[in-house]
């Protein structure tokens, strides 16, 4: 195929379709692939201006993710856009033994020869904003700002609590060493701020941080919409010097695209009226999933012990049985795990949930489509579950249908499986979309 002009890495699956919307909402043939694809896949796919991999490192172990990624990165190696994104959360929200992001910055970066690597620090649209290093987050969309370290939801994360909002020292935790920054003032284009003051100050870090050969992390500052064609500007006029690793959320194809300032294609419809039963499947802890499933009030909503779901086939089955009989009697129907289960007070334990779950949600499809009966809309709120459930539906693509809200994607699914070929797909984080998310699913 020819040389696209950007390449994606998401750590998890529906921060990787958000990033696929921002590049196909700009007009770019973009396809989000369920791991390194096959020439097959690629051929299938046709000519595509941005190529992405959706994968789960958010929640592996450092050797997981370096086995992971460096086939993500080989493969990357060898297409050879002149920007390699690796997408991960908004929130930053990783550690060392799980997530690591400085192990996969370490990981892909010898797949690229640009010894520069911006890493974007914020992301406006979803209500995230970086300044002076420090990184900020509204709860909920629309909701109150807060430093990460003192977020209701993202300072006890269950998993990978954030306790540090200073991005530089959070990343130097995980072992990404030298990590410089340029901070917002120096491209806000509101204060005067010149752009040859902006090139200026990068070359000053690049001259001074180390031998030429070593690898040269900077955090880059991200507080309004207005500074991501400057970002842009940075990242790609480096990108033309020498192939480039970018690192952060979708911000850095808003950058890019930003930056290239192609004409917008027409906007894409609205998500029109089910017209069939939708399943959901709610498998976050976050307090705002936990309102969204409150609010869905058009579904049938059941109460899933996460506990039992790994370790007692017999309630599994009924469970599966429950969900396809109100299915069948063209219900919604939204099944959830629920805000306080033991059973992910741990990361072994919330990875199992994550699978189980994901195994579940594959075996109700796969039962629809036996009775004559496939589901053509499903949402799965939760990043884990999301990531386990695309692959365990045997899935070898997303493409970007709508966008239901800020942050929350609506994919057109790739399968080899007839059944599951044009399969409407919503996944989404635990952090995204209002009170009403699983309603508007339904199309009310």
């Amino acid at each position: 195929m020819t040389t696209p002009l950007y390449g994606w890495y998401g750590d998890d699956f529906t921060g990787a379709t958000d990033t696929l919307a921002v590049l196909a909402q700009a007009g770019l043939r973009s396809m989000l692939f369920m791991g390194v694809p096959s020439a097959e896949a690629l051929a299938a796919a046709g000519p595509l201006d941005a190529v992405g991999i959706a994968g789960a490192a958010r929640a592996m172990p450092p050797d997981a993710m370096r086995a992971e990624m460096s086939a993500v990165g080989r493969f990357f190696e060898k297409l050879a856009p002149p920007v390699l994104h690796y997408k991960v959360c908004s929130t930053f929200d990783s550690a060392p033994h799980v997530g690591n992001i400085a192990c996969g910055i370490q990981t892909l970066h010898p797949f690229v020869n640009n010894r520069w690597v911006p890493i974007v620090g914020g992301q406006p649209s979803l209500g995230r904003y970086c300044a002076f290093s420090n990184l900020f987050a509204a709860a909920g969309t629309g909701g109150a700002v807060h430093r990460i370290d003192r977020h209701p939801t993202m300072r006890q994360h269950p998993v990978t609590p954030m306790g540090e909002a200073d991005l530089r020292l959070h990343l130097a935790r995980q072992g990404l060493d030298g990590i410089t920054a340029l901070h917002y003032p120096l491209y806000d284009t509101s204060a005067g701020a010149s752009t040859g003051a902006l090139d200026a100050a990068l070359q000053d870090l690049l001259d001074n941080d180390g031998a030429p050969q070593t690898m040269a992390p900077t955090l880059l500052d991200l507080t309004t919409p207005d500074q991501l064609a400057t970002v842009g500007r940075l990242l790609w006029q480096q990108s033309q010097q020498a192939r480039l690793l970018a690192v952060g959320s979708s911000a850095v194809a808003q950058a890019l695209v930003a930056h290239w300032a192609k004409p917008a294609p027409p906007a894409a419809p609205s998500l029109a009226m089910a017209d069939g039963p939708v399943f959901a499947w709610a498998g976050s802890l976050s307090p705002l999933t936990a309102a969204q499933v409150q609010a869905a009030t058009a579904y049938q909503r059941i109460a899933v012990d996460a506990q039992k779901l790994g370790s007692d086939p017999a309630y599994a089955q009924t469970l599966q049985d429950a969900i396809c009989t109100q299915l069948r009697n063209g219900q919604h129907v939204l099944a959830y795990t629920g805000p306080n289960d033991d059973s992910a007070a741990n990361i072994t334990a919330a990875a199992q949930v994550a699978q189980n779950s994901a195994d579940l949600i594959a075996r109700v499809v796969q039962a629809r489509a036996e009775h004559g009966a496939p589901l053509r809309r499903v949402g799965i709120a939760g990043g884990d579950t999301s990531s386990h459930a695309v692959q365990a539906l045997q899935l070898w693509g997303l493409s970007y249908q709508t966008t239901l809200c800020p942050g929350v994607t609506i994919s057109r699914a790739h399968s080899s499986d007839p059944s599951r070929q044009g399969l409407e797909l919503m996944l989404k984080g635990g952090q995204m979309g209002g009170v009403n998310l699983f309603e508007r699913l339904v199309g009310i």
